[in-house]
């Protein structure tokens, strides 16, 4: 996701008067800014996106934290939507035929062919997708293949 288009996403949460989708894009925006100003540098496109993993991950272990220790279910509600939320704005993660022919093409390219090689190959599927894959279906299809 470009900067910019979280910008205008969270005027038009203000717009609505969607309080929970504005919350938790102002939380990302947050951390952002704090990226421009402590690094002196332009936001990316990748430094939205991995900020909107890094979010959705904190959010979903609040998430746990909230369930374990029986807070109110408005709370529990709000998290839940805030991650739903979130991962709107994620791209697609490649998974099924696509996964597996892009792995077809990844293990020609690298040669592997045993597991010792397994890191090398799923270091190159992160590359090819930019870390947007399943990557639990991608470790088991591999173990099939190069076991």
């Amino acid at each position: 996701m470009e900067y910019q288009k979280l910008l205008d996403e969270i005027k038009a949460a203000m717009k609505a008067h969607d309080n929970a989708r504005r919350d938790i894009l102002r939380q990302v925006h947050t951390e952002l800014k704090s990226i421009e100003v402590n690094e002196r540098r332009d936001v990316t496109e990748a430094d939205v996106d991995a900020m909107l993993k890094r979010t959705i991950k904190q959010t979903k272990e609040t998430l746990d934290g909230s369930i374990k220790a029986g807070n109110n279910q408005e709370r529990t509600d709000l998290l839940t939507a805030q991650v739903a939320i979130l991962e709107e704005y994620l791209p697609q993660q490649v998974s099924g035929e696509a996964l597996l022919a892009l792995i077809d093409e990844v293990l020609k390219e690298t040669g592997a062919s045993s597991k010792k090689e397994m890191g090398r190959v799923m270091g190159a599927l992160t590359q090819r997708t930019g870390g947007n894959f399943d990557k639990a279906a991608a470790a088991a299809e591999l173990g099939k293949r190069l076991g």
